[in-house]
Formats: structure tokens, sequence, C-alpha cells
């Protein structure tokens, strides 16, 4: 079944003229965008696409559609987050079918509430298509379950990149506290910082640790290591990468063990792109 048919089987929303889509495309792998993602992306005018769509994507957008980069990196000069808002609303009052595409889900992390108030603001017809987040998503690729009844009821995302490029000032008692497992986005730069802060709070220094590098993807590595030791492993991987701390991470190694199903990075997209 192509993406066309399958779209009318699940009577999946039209997507209209003059309004803006504000979609996930996952952690990575192509193949972990939803359904309704893919029927936004086979149906918009313009694509603006953030720096950790998989490019594979892209590929599966209808003849004649505009493909517009509007990526943000951290160190790296990128569109600033007011022109981004400012085109949606512009290339929506044109008429256009917009589709505002992003890495992950793009109200975990994403500035896609930014965006959705701007258009908010601006009177313009938007829906938000969630997606998977690499905090989650990302995670089971590697053989981490971010929750496991034996080992936590709770889990806390946080974020290690402010809007000024520094560690956001948090309260690390309450962090410390909060969860077993805790979940950083976008701290690399910063996995020596949050540990000591960690540390100092009470959590333990032999804790078990990760840093997850190009989750779901070919490359994807992950450095299992203790807290005490999470900057050290961050320095020595790739970007873009999630730190994880807590006892589930010692769950990756029977999770990864010969005869147990892995993780595949193959996508079934390809075989939609001919037919839909």
């Amino acid at each position: 079944m192509n993406i066309v048919a399958l779209s009318r089987e699940l009577e999946l929303p039209a997507f209209e003229k003059g309004s803006v889509w504000l979609a996930g495309a996952g952690p990575g792998d192509p193949g972990l965008i939803t359904v309704l993602g893919l029927h936004a992306l086979k149906r918009a005018d313009v694509v603006l696409y953030d720096a950790l769509v998989n490019e594979a994507l892209l590929k599966l957008v209808r003849p004649g559609a505009e493909l517009v980069y509007a990526g943000k990196r951290a160190g790296v000069k990128s569109c600033r987050q007011s022109d981004i808002s400012r085109t949606l609303v512009s290339l929506a009052r044109k008429g256009k079918r917009v589709l505002r595409l992003k890495g992950g889900d793009p109200f975990v992390f994403g500035r896609g509430a930014e965006e959705a108030l701007t258009l908010a603001e601006a009177g313009i017809p938007f829906r938000i298509v969630p997606g998977v987040t690499a905090g989650i998503g990302g995670l089971a690729c590697a053989n981490i379950p971010v929750t496991h009844r034996d080992t936590n009821h709770a889990v806390t995302f946080v974020t290690g990149h402010g809007a000024d490029g520094k560690l956001p000032d948090l309260d690390w008692s309450a962090i410390a506290r909060g969860a077993p497992t805790l979940v950083f986005y976008m701290a690399k730069g910063f996995a020596g910082e949050i540990a000591a802060k960690l540390i100092d709070a009470g959590r333990h220094a032999d804790e078990p640790a990760a840093v997850v590098s190009n989750a779901s993807l070919p490359s994807q590595e992950v450095r299992v290591t203790t807290l005490s030791k999470l900057g050290e492993a961050a320095a020595e991987t790739a970007t873009p990468a999630m730190l994880v701390i807590g006892e589930n991470v010692n769950l990756r190694g029977a999770l990864a063990q010969p005869g147990t199903k892995q993780y595949s990075s193959l996508s079934p997209l390809a075989s939609l792109k001919n037919t839909a």
C-alpha cells in the first residue's frame, strides 16, 4: 500500500493551503517518522527542515515542493529563531502548505512551542504532529530503556543547552533527587560540569551512565561509563549526543546479548518513494 492509499485508509486530515504543520521527524532513522508526518511531507508546498532531519526524508517530497534549510546547531552559525518563525507566517499568508520538519519531537526541546505561539498570534492555522523524541526512541535504539518497573518509576528530561548557549541555571539538588533516571539533551559539551553538579547534589560517583551519539543511525555509538567519568566519555563521542544516567544503563548489556533482536537502521521508506 502506498502512502496516498494509506492516508485515505487512515482518514488522515487534509493539509490545507495557508496552514503550517509542525512535525517531528524522529531521532534520525527515516523509518521513525510517523505516518502523519510522512503524509504532511508528501503534500507540503514548502518544507523548512532542521539540521538533524535525515536527508532521505527530503527525497520523498512531492515534485515541485520547495526545500528550505532552517537548522540550528550548537556552536555553528545558523538561522535565527525569530527569522524562522516570521518565514512560517509569511509563507502561510501566501497560501502555501508549509511543513516545519524538526528532528525528534517539535515540543521536546525543539522550539516548536515558540513557533506555534508565533503562528497563533498571527492567526495562522497550524497543526502539531508529534514525533519520536531522541530521549525515548533514541535510547531504545541503544538498548537503554528509560523506564523499568524494577529500577525506576520516574524519569527526568533536561536540556543541557540554554538559549544563551550555556548550561542552564537549574536546581541541581531537585534534579538529583527527582528521578532515578536522568536524560540530558544537547549536553555533550557540559557533561563533566553536569556530572560534578549531580555528584555534589548527592548522586553516586560510580552510578552507571552512558553517552549515546547519532542515535538510531548506522553510525550510532554508545559509551557506557560512570557518572564521575561522564565528561571524559562525552569528549570522545561525536555529536549529536545524549547523556543518560541511572541503573537502566546496566540493562543494555542483557538486551544486547547475541540471539536477541537488535535494532535495524534499515528503513521501509525507500519502497514508498516510487509508489506514492
